[in-house]
């Protein structure tokens, strides 16, 4: 089961929602503090009201800043979680943003981020990293600004034979090799951890709203909120 990221009790879990128990969960009401971390120098992160969604998130990454992030739990290696949010954003320039990472630490000597999701030029793509910081191309799909998209994550936490499968606006994906379900590196260095936002830095401002993730035993209670 995921510890909860510097030392924050396990308040934030919800309770079991549609067959499966959610592991975690930033309440709305909290604001920022419902994250462990906020790294957002520069830029802007807090609740907003969506006409679609209600009260979300925002990380507005400000031009010139390199991230907007709000950090959730730390990982266990070895451990097999769903993961599910819905996100929207508005940039527009030429710039990769990552707007998901499965982050490790230390960064350099292993994978940085064995998972993330990144737009460029409306496209989405996941892609893994290898414990040699060897990218691997999985999926990719047109996103347009300002469309809501839903995603969900099965993972399980490994140095070389992790897993990882992906949902997309509720439909399972298959990815560039033909299968559902990719192998690899999905954990490495000593912490492992999850961030949303915005980063690399650019000229131009960018913005990615999300609900609130939820990390859960069964795909049903992970996507409840999205």
């Amino acid at each position: 089961m995921p510890a909860t990221a510097n030392g924050h009790a396990p308040t934030a879990a919800a309770p079991a929602a549609k067959g499966g128990r959610v592991l975690w969960t930033p309440r709305i009401k909290a604001g920022r503090s419902a994250f462990p971390d906020v790294q957002c120098s520069g830029g802007t992160f807090g609740v907003v009201s969506d006409r679609v969604k209600g009260k979300v998130w925002r990380a507005r990454q400000a031009g010139g800043r390199e991230r907007c992030e709000a950090v959730g739990p730390k990982l266990k290696l070895g451990s097999t979680f769903f993961l599910g949010w819905s996100s929207k954003v508005n940039i527009h320039d030429g710039k990769s943003r990552y707007v998901f990472q499965l982050k490790c630490s230390p960064s350099t000597g292993t994978a940085n981020h064995p998972v993330e999701m990144d737009i460029t030029k409306g496209r989405i793509r996941l892609q893994a990293w290898t414990h040699k910081h060897v990218a691997v191309p999985l999926w990719t799909a047109r996103v347009k600004n300002g469309t809501w998209h839903s995603y969900a994550l099965k993972i399980h936490e490994g140095r070389k034979s992790g897993t990882l499968e992906l949902w997309f606006d509720g439909a399972k994906q298959r990815f560039s090799n033909g299968s559902t379900r990719y192998t690899g590196t999905t954990y490495d260095g000593t912490t492992n951890y999850l961030k949303w936002g915005s980063y690399h830095p650019s000229t131009r401002d960018a913005v990615n709203w999300f609900t609130s993730p939820r990390m859960a035993t069964t795909l049903a209670a992970a996507t409840a909120g999205s």
